[in-house]
């Protein structure tokens, strides 16, 4: 999906009401694609230990009517905005809902590792957010490439 100019950005993290196993995470992602599709919509979805954390770009009204949606969607809680803004392009043009599991090292992590999303809802410095969305963003696009290639 391209845009001809500014795309708005917004990120945010939740936390799953129930657990989700593979079968209603696919749902869900069919879902979303195919919503998004329709509004014009791109992003990604990333999902650890019952830890939501989501990019979603488009045009600043769909994107916050999406966001709206969310936010009152009982399969959520704790929905916390992390960031939002004005990008020169989107991130994820390639992907009406790009989505990654995260697994459960199986061995120590090494120091400064995060495996969880736990340290984005006690961040109070939005510049730390930032880098913090920043950083899980590449770390999806470059897992994409790889899998691509």
């Amino acid at each position: 999906m391209t845009s001809s100019g500014p795309v708005f950005s917004l990120a945010y993290s939740s936390v799953a009401v129930r657990p989700f196993d593979d079968l209603a995470l696919a749902a869900l992602l069919a879902q979303s694609r195919e919503a998004n599709a329709r509004a014009g919509i791109t992003g990604m979805l990333l999902f650890r230990a019952g830890s939501f954390v989501q990019v979603i770009e488009g045009d600043e009204a769909g994107v916050r009517a999406l966001m709206a949606r969310i936010s009152r969607d009982p399969r959520h809680t704790r929905v916390r905005v992390l960031v939002e803004g004005t990008a020169p392009a989107r991130t994820f043009a390639d992907w009406t809902m790009g989505y990654e599991p995260i697994t459960a090292p199986t061995a120590p992590a090494p120091v400064g590792f995060r495996n969880t999303f736990d340290d984005l809802d006690n961040l109070e410095d939005p510049a730390l957010v930032a880098r913090a969305v920043r950083e899980l963003s590449l770390w999806f696009r470059v897992r994409q490439a790889r899998r691509a290639a």
